[in-house]
């Protein structure tokens, strides 16, 4: 893994957005793995305002979302396709057709095999990652096996208390308690990885992603193994780190 720490958030957010345009520059057409949260908006800030300023084309740029919400539909303000359209794509040049955000709705067994299929036709040439504060990488909680593919998942209390902090209001009971995620296999697929920390409340996953054992209960602790992660954290989230 290489670490870079950086001063604070903005700084964290630009240095992620020259890795990112370095590979939509080089390969137009490539797939990216993006994820949604808090940490991802000020680097798609940034690369609405590059795209507007430097015309930098997202036409042939394909995207594939980590995670979706189980029960809420595309246009439910709280769901992550939304989230997405409003935070990112709204601005960009990328043809509607070449989103991907796993299904919300419909039978679970149906939307995991299908998303699964498209991940496995669509290899990722960059995925985007945050890290919850249990260690979670996409919805992957504490004791997701890392040979896991797209799946449904109940989610820990703490990510739903994480959750309700960001978005719904603070409201605890209107946050989903089930979601669809990318499996830890699927992550490791991808060519690059790039994972964004931010914030005190980072630091404890930050310290077992980096120098803990590899374990299945801390998920991002596998992207140990990965040939090609990059991880940037800030200098709140590096704080518990021993170098």
């Amino acid at each position: 893994m290489k670490i870079i720490v950086k001063k604070d958030y903005e700084q964290v957010s630009q240095a992620a957005l020259e890795i990112m345009l370095d590979i939509i520059k080089n390969k137009p057409n490539a797939a990216l793995g993006l994820a949604t949260g808090s940490t991802p908006i000020r680097l798609y800030e940034l690369m609405q305002e590059d795209h507007l300023k430097n015309h930098t084309s997202y036409k042939n740029i394909e995207s594939y979302n980590l995670d979706e919400y189980y029960g809420l539909s595309d246009d439910n303000p709280q769901s992550y396709y939304y989230f997405m359209w409003h935070h990112l794509f709204i601005k960009l040049d990328i043809d509607k057709k070449n989103i991907h955000v796993p299904s919300g709705e419909g039978n679970i067994e149906d939307v995991t095999k299908h998303y699964n299929e498209l991940l496995q036709q669509h290899p990722r040439d960059i995925q985007l990652l945050g890290l919850g504060s249990n260690g979670h990488i996409g919805f992957n909680e504490p004791g997701t096996s890392f040979q896991s593919t797209t799946h449904y998942i109940a989610l820990k209390q703490s990510t739903i208390e994480d959750n309700a902090k960001l978005f719904f209001n603070g409201d605890i009971s209107a946050v989903p308690t089930h979601a669809i995620t990318m499996g830890i296999q699927e992550i490791m697929d991808a060519k690059k990885v790039l994972l964004l920390a931010c914030g005190e409340r980072k630091a404890k996953a930050v310290k077992g992603l980096i120098e803990g054992e590899v374990t299945e209960e801390l998920p991002a602790s596998i992207l140990q193994k990965h040939q090609d992660a990059i991880i940037i954290v800030d200098e709140a989230a590096a704080s518990l780190l021993s170098k």
